[in-house]
């Protein structure tokens, strides 16, 4: 009876229990879907608990590192950048200030100096000389990114300092343009939240490097900011342009193309040229003052904004079939130089 008893009680698990011939088979059945198994939701849990020490551990790590900078226009974040007190942080948050102030997470106000900007990259650098900076954060390489990977953006929206929002880098490579007009090439797009006040602060990866700079906001055609769609100018942008501002006060090498004008948008459409730099691609091609530039390589270009877009998808050193009318109508052959600290 004992034998039989312990049949039944594993008939569950086996067909029989292989004392005896005559033991029936188990009627056929569908088999269930699985269930999650102990093991299963243990190794979840604990993945969930890694992942959470990163966050804790990043915020650890980079938040004494991201700064505020005040001025008297407004507010926004910075990252320590060396330990000579330089801090980088956007172009637009210094604005036209010479001096700014800088709020480190002990809450100690230092005074800085602004050592020089490169609007075009909207970028600048606020030095630090009577005080004690946290150490330099850590940048990693942009080139090496990849679309899926979760970021984490540091700064101070709104003045709430020490602020973190976590996301991930939805895609890179996106060209943007500035209300101040600057063109962004090569920014990251990340769902992070970014708000007023995060310009300037640090995108960075599980890691604890910055990966980036928070920039700017997607404005909503409805009004207001677009929630989830954000944009950081990427760690090796930041690290280049920097450098040359720390180095030598200025941009000497801006990477960036350049046709040698001045100019303006019409409302009737179109860019009139109101300045022709000697010695420039347009000024050796034979661009005049009032020349209206309509198209580049096909391409239209009603706004400077428009150009600004078409320029950012060249380098130094190209040639581009450029449309004039106005005046005279006419396609000129102008090779890019590089754009200057100051044009």
């Amino acid at each position: 009876m004992r034998t039989a008893f312990l049949c039944i009680v594993v008939a569950a698990l086996v067909a029989g229990c292989g004392s005896s011939s005559s033991t029936a088979p188990l009627p056929t059945t569908t088999t269930p879907p699985k269930s999650p198994t102990v093991s299963m939701v243990v190794q979840a849990a604990a993945s969930a608990e890694s992942l959470q020490a990163a966050y804790e551990r990043v915020v650890r790590t980079v938040s004494p590192r991201v700064v505020q900078i005040s001025q008297s226009s407004g507010l926004g974040s910075g990252i320590v950048f060396d330990g000579k007190g330089d801090i980088v942080t956007n172009a637009h948050v210094v604005g036209s200030a010479t001096k700014v102030s800088v709020t480190v997470g002990s809450g100690q106000v230092y005074q800085a100096t602004v050592v020089g900007k490169f609007v075009p990259d909207d970028l600048a650098v606020v030095r630090v000389t009577s005080g004690s900076l946290p150490p330099a954060a850590a940048f990693a390489d942009s080139s090496k990114l990849a679309v899926g990977e979760i970021v984490l953006a540091i700064g101070n929206p709104l003045g709430l300092t020490s602020s973190v929002t976590d996301g991930i880098i939805s895609a890179l490579g996106r060209t943007q343009t500035e209300g101040t007009g600057a063109t962004l090439e090569g920014t990251i797009q990340t769902s992070a939240p970014i708000n007023p006040g995060n310009s300037g602060g640090a995108l960075v990866d599980l890691n604890s490097q910055v990966v980036g700079m928070n920039t700017l906001a997607a404005g909503s055609p409805a009004g207001g900011l677009a929630v989830g769609i954000g944009f950081a100018i990427p760690s090796n942008t930041i690290k280049d342009i920097a450098s040359q501002i720390a180095t030598h006060g200025k941009v000497v090498n801006s990477h960036r193309p350049f046709i040698g004008i001045s100019a303006a948008s019409l409302t009737t459409g179109g860019i009139i040229v109101t300045r022709v730099f000697p010695g420039s691609g347009a000024a050796k091609a034979g661009m005049r003052r009032g020349d209206v530039i309509t198209a580049v390589d096909g391409t239209p270009t009603p706004s400077l904004e428009a150009l600004a877009a078409v320029l950012a998808h060249h380098k130094p050193g190209d040639t581009l079939k450029v449309q004039v009318s106005g005046p005279r109508k006419a396609t000129l052959s102008v090779k890019l130089g590089e754009l200057p600290a100051n044009p």
